[in-house]
């Protein structure tokens, strides 16, 4: 969550109440786009982008053209390596991500394009304009992996596990469904095992330690995780159950 939304707050959600003016930080863009990714963003992006100046389709597998279990969101979805690998060990399952950076969403497409995936959509704008529009109950699965911790007390404020977006996310996570989270920096993991866990709509999943200390098999490593080992920091993975 990085950036202002691309189309400005939204007026209401689907819960009736009033959303609240939207602020995120962090930069837009990155490094010059390659002629090739400057391409994709002008054209395929156009196509994979929810429209949600629309209201969402009840059933979101009528978003995508082939027969489907289920759909599952990332929130700040980086260059797209953690989506691209679900979706290829998943295919009966559809990907969406969100990611305001620009370069992320470039490297993504190109991803998209090389494998002609058909099962990923992408909303480059702020995570909570979607989450509004998305139905209830309608994700099985959420991955917020490796979010920027904000470390400094005074950013403390810009980080993006809260109570109100906890509270979103339980609207649209269907009973049963998971949210994963992930972070290296113990102070945000105890806040979001804080946050989430005294939400009564989830209950943590893990029953010993290395439930939390372990990553999951159908959980790899992304590229802020790597860096991350590499500097002598022991992320933790927590996974919640929405009841």
């Amino acid at each position: 969550m990085t950036t202002e939304p691309r189309d400005g707050p939204q007026d209401g959600s689907r819960d009736g109440s009033k959303a609240r003016p939207l602020r995120s930080y962090g930069r837009r863009k990155g490094k010059r786009l390659t002629a090739r990714k400057a391409g994709l963003v002008a054209d395929l992006l156009p196509r994979l982008r929810p429209d949600l100046s629309r209201p969402a389709p009840d059933d979101l597998r009528t978003l995508f053209a082939c027969p489907l279990q289920e759909v599952w969101l990332e929130i700040g979805f980086g260059g797209g390596e953690h989506l691209l690998w679900q979706r290829a060990r998943t295919p009966k399952s559809a990907l969406i991500g969100c990611e305001p950076f620009l370069n992320g969403v470039a490297s993504l497409l190109g991803g998209i394009d090389d494998h002609g995936i058909e099962t990923i959509r992408i909303h480059d704008g702020d995570a909570r304009d979607l989450i509004a529009w998305l139905p209830a109950g309608s994700i099985a699965r959420v991955f917020i992996l490796f979010p920027d911790p904000w470390p400094k007390k005074r950013q403390a404020k810009r980080r993006l596990i809260t109570p109100q977006l906890v509270r979103s996310l339980m609207r649209v996570l269907r009973s049963g469904g998971e949210l994963r989270f992930a972070s290296d920096d113990m102070d945000y993991a105890r806040e979001a095992l804080r946050v989430i866990g005294n939400d009564a709509a989830f209950a943590w999943t893990a029953n010993r330690a290395d439930d939390w200390r372990r990553r999951p098999a159908d959980w790899p490593e992304t590229r802020y995780e790597r860096k991350a080992l590499s500097e002598g920091r022991k992320p933790a993975y927590l996974c919640f159950r929405r009841l």
